[in-house]
């Protein structure tokens, strides 16, 4: 800024050109995504077999149960340490559920957030203001929950036998790296790829559950952003 504009300019256009170059190569990875993921599937059924293929729906059903599992949790928070209703408290809070549900980012829904706390709920701007752009930084239940169900189904597919003690060693970690996850869509199964390569799990089998990913993503952003106005 203190440069002037003709000496700074080759700089700029240097940075342009990065993002461009950037974005080029992301809608390239895009396209490819779809035959990748295929061709990751086909490896894996080949190797271990069709019903590793009908085994991704029972996983899916056990994620959905968990996060519903934490979500009535949630509403039971409400009502009995909140001592509020949890009727009304799911009417304040729908739009940024919605918001949440439909872009799988709990950064994006912020301002939803937000608001709803504050207008809906007539929560202190100072406390809200303080504890939801933490929440969306760190408070990732549904993710942590998503991430070790899926690594204890990765493990049975690839005949990765846990102990007792590093099944919850396993699950301190993907509470450990839920907390570090960004709030955008899709990071989380990066995250899981790199837990999964600790463990001794191929971290190509992410490829059998990328299929539902994106809609349990969905729904584990919804429960992240009801845990962030429930812990307002």
């Amino acid at each position: 800024l203190s440069l002037p504009q003709a000496t700074g300019k080759p700089f700029a256009d240097l940075c342009l050109f990065g993002q461009a170059a950037s974005m080029k190569v992301i809608e390239w990875a895009m396209v490819l995504a779809p035959y990748a993921v295929f061709g990751l599937i086909c490896n894996v059924t080949i190797h271990i077999g069709i019903e590793t293929i009908t085994g991704v729906g029972a996983y899916a059903v056990s994620v959905l149960l968990g996060l519903f599992s934490m979500f009535l949790v949630y509403l039971l928070i409400v009502s009995l340490i909140g001592k509020y209703n949890p009727l009304h408290f799911l009417r304040g809070i729908r739009n940024a559920q919605i918001f949440a549900f439909s872009t799988s980012s709990s950064a994006a829904t912020m301002p939803f957030t937000l608001k709803a706390a504050e207008e809906n709920l007539k929560i202190d701007e100072k406390v809200s203001r303080f504890v939801i752009p933490l929440g969306a930084t760190i408070n990732m239940d549904g993710t942590a929950l998503y991430q070790a169900v899926a690594a204890l189904f990765l493990c049975s597919v690839f005949g990765v036998d846990l102990s007792t003690g590093e099944i919850f060693l396993l699950m301190i970690t993907t509470v450990g790296a839920s907390i570090g996850t960004p709030a955008t869509p899709g990071v989380g199964i990066i995250v899981l790829a790199t837990i999964l390569s600790g463990i001794g799990v191929p971290p190509e089998g992410v490829g059998i559950i990328l299929g539902v990913d994106r809609i349990l993503d969905m729904c584990r952003t919804t429960l992240n952003v009801t845990g962030d106005l429930v812990a307002t």
